[in-house]
């Protein structure tokens, strides 16, 4: 009897081991709890009668009270829709990314305020994603560089990028032909991301088809590039963001590579040295970079990792799954001069707040993107 319940026992402690390692995945340690709480609810549905959210594929926190999103189109929702519909797709069970016969290209750019209001509703740059077959809107930015705060959106299905007056009203600027994929100085082959240097240099990670970061000058004349794809010295196999540090310091998210690479400018303009490549990634999906360290959201599991430049990693805390509050994935994420965290899914089609917990301590929250300023 003995011999059978330490059999027991050591059966009993292979299913924790196993249920823990699933857990965690590929998340490595030190691994604590999240230092925020969810706001529950925060985001405040505004479609129409049997619409709902799409995929929230950007987010830019401009202030604590206007939030910038730009969303993948609304999602039609099935009949009947019961009584507590929450607002979201994803309650029902629907993965907006997946179900891409239930998008409708509507309200795909919007600000909400710091109670996840509608603020203001751009619906007339809707024609702008209209007859995509593909995921469309992908990054939102403003360089903190511009006087004028022009918004940024970066669209990955049609291989362009627009720039809107900051109000919404005008727009001022659009990059790339539309549908067409090209590797020259003009087009663009599946842009992901846009970044600002301090000196006015804008970097574009042209990065799904092409794999390159492209340098150009304040008014988007091109400079040069670097990258290249493959899994060498500052290769990737696909850019999903980009990032400034201080220092010179140039973050690239490679997503399919697992890693995230760090170059650094140089006296030439055009030209980025490769400093190093950090982590044992699954699917890096964004980062922020701080004044020491930077954030990015994982997935395998779904987690948030902190890692210092010389990629150390500092801690990391996991996102729930679980509705009501859960994520599939955080495929983006901001953070206001507040301090509260915004993170956008792609898949339940929502955007949550995080605010800071009593007595987080600082070194566990995320701070707004390092600027210089």
């Amino acid at each position: 009897m003995h011999k059978l319940n330490q059999l027991v026992a050591v059966a009993l402690a292979v299913l924790a081991s196993t249920a823990a390692f699933s857990q965690q995945g590929n998340a490595r340690g030190p691994i604590g709890e999240s230092p925020y709480n969810i706001i529950s609810g925060w985001h405040v549905p505004f479609a129409g009668p049997g619409f709902s959210f799409g995929g929230n594929s950007g987010i830019w926190a401009e202030s604590a009270d206007r939030i910038i999103i730009a969303q993948r189109g609304e999602t039609v929702l099935p009949y009947p829709i019961p009584d507590d519909f929450p607002g979201f797709a994803g309650a029902l069970g629907i993965n907006v990314l997946q179900v891409t016969n239930r998008r409708t290209w509507n309200n795909c750019l919007f600000t909400v305020n710091g109670d996840g209001e509608l603020l203001e509703l751009w619906d007339q740059w809707d024609y702008l994603c209209e007859g995509s077959d593909g995921p469309g809107p992908h990054r939102v930015r403003i360089s903190p560089y511009d006087p004028e705060s022009r918004i940024w959106l970066v669209n990955e299905t049609f291989s362009q990028i627009y720039v809107f007056s900051n109000d919404g009203s005008e727009l001022l600027a659009t990059y790339g032909e539309k549908g067409v994929s090209g590797d020259d100085e003009t087009h663009f082959g599946r842009p992901q991301d846009v970044a600002f240097l301090p000196d006015g240099r804008i970097l574009i990670a042209d990065g799904l088809d092409n794999n390159r970061i492209m340098v150009m000058d304040n008014d988007m004349n091109y400079l040069g590039e670097f990258g290249g794809k493959g899994d060498g010295p500052g290769q990737t196999n696909t850019i999903h963001a980009v990032a400034v540090g201080p220092d010179g310091l140039v973050f690239v998210l490679d997503r399919s590579g697992g890693r995230v690479n760090v170059f650094r400018s140089t006296d030439n303009p055009t030209q980025f040295d490769f400093v190093r490549a950090i982590g044992e990634l699954t699917l890096p999906l964004d980062i922020i970079v701080n004044e020491n360290d930077f954030w990015i959201t994982d997935l395998g599991p779904l987690r948030f990792s902190n890692y210092d430049f010389e990629g150390e990693l500092k801690y990391t805390w996991l996102v729930p799954l679980a509705l009501p509050d859960g994520y599939i994935e955080v495929h983006t994420f901001s953070v206001d001069p507040d301090g509260n965290l915004y993170g956008g899914d792609n898949q339940y089609g929502r955007t949550q707040k995080f605010v800071a917990k009593p007595g987080s301590g600082p070194e566990l929250l995320i701070e707004p993107p390092w600027t210089g300023l």
